[in-house]
């Protein structure tokens, strides 16, 4: 019970979650007085909030699929949630169904897909339905509202149309509030024991609470899971499982340790530790083929072998990556000094050290000090402080970075002395006609003397600005039926030539651009199109034109450099969307970033007949999938850090012999991993460093694996890798934040 009551919690306590509910799958139908019509026969039910406190929308939105038109605006039908829509359960010919009556009196039925919404997301999305209707009613919150005060909405017999047979009949009463009474339990699906730790931020310590908790991981709904550790007397915890958990596996260390977000926003990390490889192994395992469920909506049975083969590779954290020769390395991730804390032995203290290495080994006057170096931003101008930054773009040839502002562009020169300063900036972005648009992307081109800009509002054409007279000078339309949602150069280092064409992507086709073409730019032999949307999101060259492209479905296809042919490789998804990507210049690498984690692959062949050649080039054996391994912030220092992760796109260093490091964002933190050590079995081989705002770009400048221009949302600033630190409580906290020591606390507000 208290796993259910902790689900319609964390629906509601999150302000920034739009959709407090949904049922993924139904028809939709209107009932007239001689008829039935179906409006949407395969739609999503949703409950939203609005704009307006203690008002919330019902909204039926039929499935993308049944669109044929990829571009075409969704039609929604929304109803504002009153009382007086006499909303209900019902039954259609032994099918569960919703019946409600809008403002004009017209009657609609939802009757839900029972084989994608179990009766536990049925009964989760009534009462929801109740609490909203409850808050419109009496405009307070649903909290003060009894079960008896959410009954007493539930209408008596409706009127309904009875042309048909099998029309609506009533449901059995109560149904809904089994969830709140508790007479209806999910079915548990995962159970584990081990051993409870909470880390301290005061002590720097992961603090026992409890030995043999039981850990379980219940279905709540149609590919919705929910875990919750229960202590002897009562829970500790309870929380959704998605990828927000930033769940780190440790094999040397047989744990698992985890991030908890409160109703205030504040991230706490926990550790659970298994007695023994088997207990340790079967959860990794049960738990990561969970997390795919839920991110991919179906059953890890479907998956093949190579796909959950690649996927289990993922979560090895503790599995180095191959060298040039293909041998590989293996490197503890822990000192022995943490091994030893984590040893069990009776005389062993409830506490184990944590891993902020060297959290207690380096000068933290010393860390301060030079976080505060080069704090002073160039000082943007007035270019209108109702927008934010959201675009940047460093040049290769030239020594300019250009930060996107609205319908502005701000130009900053790199000086001599190694720092920023603001050049010029260039007003009222607009097409040749006068039109003034927002550029929704941004690429330099030509020797850095042009800049490709895409107009959201208009999606087949793009347009060319001189940055010598700073003003759109061209305007090249792609294509008719292909819109462009990404642009990048036709290789890796293309924008340092006068190479004219360059690449586009829409959400299921890649295709080369040449601006010297008349009437459409695209050009047909150079063009693939895919029959099934794969809803590409980045992609991005290496030196020599090969090409690597991701999607918001998490898979990434790796293409030679004839555009227009099919893949040569295609990777699975691990399921998270996939919002940026990069290739070293002589594609052995990508990286691809994620909401959460960075994903790291070499494409290297390491044995069969393309034994040598690269994913790009050859195919991969179906036996022999590259090895991913994920990037990711330690949960601790995520509690430090106290905010959720927010990757931004994350790049390699560019323009030096070799790759020796990557750098990404979060939040008010720069992240930058050595790119060896990852290689050499260190996936947390990170340094960051915290600034006063919050970070919207940043790349490196060309040439450089030091210095890294960073856009802030109201400023730019040249952040030198050096200045980053390992992570320690000085330069991890915000220096407002107390460290917090609330176990007891946190289980009391859990139990509420």
């Amino acid at each position: 019970m208290f796993m259910l009551k902790s689900l319609f919690g964390k629906m509601w306590s999150d302000k920034d979650n739009i959709e407090l509910v949904q049922l993924p799958s139904g028809s939709l139908y209107v009932m007239r007085e001689d008829r039935r019509e179906c409006v949407y026969e395969r739609a999503v039910a949703t409950i939203r909030r609005s704009s307006v406190p203690f008002q919330y929308v019902l909204a039926i939105t039929p499935h993308m699929e049944d669109k044929e038109d990829e571009d075409a605006v969704m039609e929604e039908t929304t109803f504002l949630i009153d009382e007086a829509l006499a909303f209900r359960t019902s039954v259609r010919d032994q099918t569960p169904s919703f019946v409600w009556r809008d403002v004009q009196g017209e009657s609609f039925e939802f009757v839900v897909d029972t084989a994608m919404c179990n009766s536990v997301m049925r009964s989760v999305f009534e009462v929801t339905y109740l609490q909203c209707a409850w808050e419109r009613k009496t405009g307070q919150s649903h909290e003060l509202a009894t079960d008896e005060d959410l009954e007493r909405l539930k209408p008596g017999e409706m009127s309904m149309p009875t042309a048909n047979a099998g029309a609506p009949t009533r449901a059995p009463p109560a149904e809904s509030l089994q969830i709140v009474t508790g007479t209806q339990e999910p079915t548990v699906v995962l159970t584990a024991t081990a051993d409870l730790y909470l880390y301290d931020q005061a002590s720097g310590l992961f603090m026992r609470q409890e030995k043999h908790v039981t850990a379980k991981v219940a279905e709540v709904g149609r590919f919705l899971y929910w875990m919750v550790v229960d202590g002897a007397e009562s829970p500790w915890l309870s929380q959704g499982v998605d990828s927000r958990m930033n769940m780190n596996f440790s094999l040397e260390n047989l744990s698992a340790v985890w991030n908890y977000y409160d109703e205030q926003r504040h991230v706490y990390s926990w550790l659970l530790r298994f007695g023994e490889k088997a207990a340790y192994h079967a959860f990794q395992e049960t738990f990561s083929h969970l997390l795919w469920e839920t991110l991919h909506e179906e059953k890890w049975g479907k998956a093949s072998g190579a796909e959950q083969q690649y996927l289990e590779q993922a979560y090895e954290q503790d599995v180095a990556m191959t060298d040039d020769e293909g041998e590989s390395h293996h490197r503890t991730l822990l000192s022995p000094r943490h091994t030893a804390a984590l040893s069990e032995d009776e005389s062993d203290v409830d506490a184990i050290e944590a891993q902020l290495d060297p959290m207690d080994e380096e000068d933290e006057e010393s860390v301060e000090a030079a976080t505060q170096v080069d704090d002073v931003a160039p000082v943007m101008p007035d270019m209108g402080r109702q927008e934010r930054n959201s675009a940047l773009a460093v040049g290769y040839k030239s020594d300019r970075a250009f930060v996107v502002r609205g319908d502005k562009i701000g130009v900053f020169k790199h000086t001599d002395d190694d720092t920023l300063e603001f050049s010029t900036a260039i007003n009222r972005i607009s097409t040749p006609q006068g039109r003034s648009f927002v550029p929704q992307r941004v690429m330099l081109h030509d020797q850095d003397t042009d800049m490709v800009l895409m107009d959201p509002s208009n999606k087949h054409t793009l347009y060319r600005m001189d940055l010598e007279y700073g003003k759109v000078v061209d305007e090249w339309h792609v294509h008719d039926d292909v819109p462009v949602n990404n642009i990048l150069p036709t290789s890796k280092y293309a924008p340092m030539t006068a190479e004219k064409t360059f690449l586009g992507t829409s959400r299921n086709g890649i295709f080369r651009i040449d601006p010297r073409l008349r009437d459409q730019t695209l050009v047909d032999s150079q063009f693939k199109l895919y029959a099934t949307k794969h809803d590409f999101s980045a992609a991005a060259t290496d030196a020599s034109g090969r090409l690597a492209v991701a999607s918001n479905k998490g898979d990434l296809r790796l293409f030679d450099n004839q555009i227009g042919k099919n893949a040569k490789t295609a990777l699975p998804s691990l399921g998270d969307p996939i919002i940026g990507v990069d290739v070293s210049a002589d594609g052995r690498w990508v990286i691809a970033t994620c909401r959460t984690y960075l994903l790291l692959i070499d494409t290297l062949i390491g044995e069969g007949r393309y034994q040598g050649h690269l994913g790009f080039d050859r195919a991969f054996p179906a036996d022999s999938r590259p090895l991913p391994r994920r990037l990711q912030l330690r949960p601790h220092h995520v509690a430090y850090m106290d905010s959720e992760v927010r990757f931004t796109p994350a790049h390699f260093n560019t323009g030096s012999d070799a790759e020796t490091s990557i750098v990404t964002s979060t939040g008010n933190y720069v992240v930058s991993w050595s790119f060896e050590a990852v290689k050499h079995g260190n996936p947390y081989a990170y340094v960051l460093k915290r600034y006063g705002g919050t970070v919207v770009r940043d790349d490196y400048t060309y040439g450089s694996d030091q210095s890294i221009v960073v856009a802030f949302e109201d400023d730019v600033q040249l952040a030198k890798r050096a200045q980053l630190r390992k992570p320690t409580r000085a330069s991890l906290a915000p220096t407002s934040t107390q460290p917090r020591t609330s176990a007891g606390r946190l289980r009391r507000q859990t139990q509420a």
